[in-house]
């Protein structure tokens, strides 16, 4: 296995150290897709990044997206070629190799319609409880990528409500869970725990809520305050799964990063007692196109320095996906939810991006603030952007004409695959020194023993650069709009 460094750039020689053994994997506007490169021309006055393997930061759970109904329902739709082809894809060894994933508990707006496992009213004890809805196409969906996935993957599952009967303004949207059922929504989560095991499917990890925050009353929801969410975790969900021999990890707040997350790992960690039962902490991207907001995850990190920190949910969204346009995904075309909706204050945190640097920006920016594991949302939509049952449009990496049987592999997929596929399970995050602040740079080293170097290069001009790793060396030359993956020899550690 060869060491992984992912960036932009070439590969040429040096005449001071010896030489490093490496392969390099570009992909680029001009239209390269993890293409290897085997002819690297010299270049001076490089750009000097040092690589240093004894700096140890955080350990990498992985990366990946997520199984929703509405990726299920259309990769249903597809022939079997192309519904194998995606898969593996995703999940297969000449693929990205998915190590991270999440679906939903219940339903939610990337849903065919509203459906919750308890649908019978005061049903406290749960008696009709039953997960034969996800048995029509989302279960079949993830049982089919762990026959594909040879190293196998984690799986979160996330609530966006518990069934209208068990709230307080009985909807499906909005509204808080009713003190009188916090016991019967930790029984929900062990049920659903305990029958996607009967299905052979494990539960890595759960997430109390998704987006606790609410979402406008636009789809599935339900809301906490930091000390609500606190409380059920300590006092019932916790409880319920930990004592009846549960092994799964439990995360908190699971919504946008920024000022809103010091406020919650402050009353989630606040002492012993509150932190016992919470695992980590979940957190997703849209309060910004282009902020990863490092100052809180910092924050997050010291405030619970042996608890995850983990990106559980991303997307490129309030966009309908630009079928077979590999330049749009390249230029600040996108918009979001906030270019038309956020608050006068916080407008210019949402201006026109480019998904793809988007995604790579924010993926190696989380990497360097102690962030654990990155998980995109759908795998799989349509042309239109759903289906989703409130016409909330999103893109995805892999874009299908259910109707045509075609597939299209957005830019996205191929972003994605440069640091799934090759920044694995228990890498750690290492040390570097890179001067020059417009190349976007992260490192990590492998179990195996290889180095992970991942770096992104905005600009239209391509860059030298020498990397550094101990007493050998090679000189790159970084494209210009173009993503790399470097990958060195594990002989080759320093």
């Amino acid at each position: 296995m060869k060491i992984i460094l992912v960036l932009i750039f070439m590969l040429a020689t040096n005449a001071t150290y010896a030489q490093l053994k490496m392969d390099v994997y570009e992909t680029s506007s001009n239209g390269k897709r993890i293409e290897k490169l085997t002819r690297f021309p010299a270049a001076e006055n490089s750009i000097v990044i040092e690589l240093y393997p004894e700096q140890e930061f955080q350990t990498i759970i992985g990366f990946g997206g997520s199984f929703t109904e509405s990726s299920a329902y259309l990769l249903d739709k597809l022939s079997k070629k192309n519904r194998d082809i995606i898969l593996e894809a995703y999940f297969g060894e000449n693929g990205a190799q998915y190590s991270l994933t999440r679906t939903h508990i219940n339903s939610c707006d990337f849903s065919l319609n509203h459906y919750a496992y308890a649908p019978v009213p005061d049903d406290i004890e749960l008696k009709h409880f039953s997960i034969n809805h996800d048995k029509d196409v989302l279960i079949p969906m993830i049982k089919d990528a762990m026959k594909i996935s040879e190293n196998g993957f984690k799986l979160i599952a996330s609530p966006w409500t518990a069934p209208p009967w068990m709230k307080d303004n009985n909807d499906w949207r909005g509204g808080k869970l009713m003190p009188k059922y916090y016991n019967t929504w930790a029984l929900y989560f062990a049920k659903y725990i305990d029958a996607y095991k009967a299905e052979g499917i494990d539960v890595w990890g759960i997430t109390v809520e998704n987006e606790p925050l609410g979402c406008g009353g636009n789809w599935e929801s339900m809301h906490y305050t930091p000390e609500e969410m606190t409380d059920f975790a300590k006092n019932y969900l916790g409880k319920k799964l930990k004592s009846e021999g549960r092994n799964v990890k439990i995360l908190g707040y699971d919504q946008n990063r920024g000022e809103e997350l010091g406020k919650w790992v402050d009353v989630m960690f606040k002492n012993k007692a509150s932190s016992k039962f919470f695992d980590g902490t979940a957190i997703h991207w849209y309060g910004s196109t282009f902020d990863w907001f490092p100052e809180s995850l910092q924050y997050a990190h010291q405030k619970a320095p042996h608890k995850y920190l983990i990106q559980s949910e991303a997307c490129i969204d309030a966009e309908v996906p630009r079928w077979k346009d590999d330049q749009w995904y390249w230029q600040p075309e996108a918009t979001d939810w906030g270019w038309d909706w956020a608050p006068e204050k916080d407008k210019y945190l949402h201006p026109k991006y480019a998904p793809v640097y988007r995604y790579a920006n924010d993926i190696i920016g989380c990497m360097n603030n102690w962030v654990n594991g990155w998980i995109d949302w759908n795998m799989v939509l349509n042309k239109q952007g759903g289906p989703n049952w409130f016409k909330n449009w999103c893109i995805a990496p892999v874009i299908v004409d259910e109707e045509a049987d075609e597939v299209y592999f957005t830019p996205l997929y191929y972003v994605m695959s440069h640091f799934s596929k090759f920044i694995r399970p228990g890498a750690v995050r290492i040390g570097f020194i890179n001067p020059d602040e417009k190349l976007r740079v992260t490192a990590a080293q492998n179990p195996d023993g290889s180095i992970v170097l991942v770096a992104l290069n905005q600009e239209t001009v391509s860059k030298p650069i020498t990397i550094k790793l101990g007493d050998k060396s090679a000189t790159l030359v970084i494209g210009g709009e173009a993503l790399q993956t470097v990958l060195i020899d594990p002989s080759e550690k320093k």
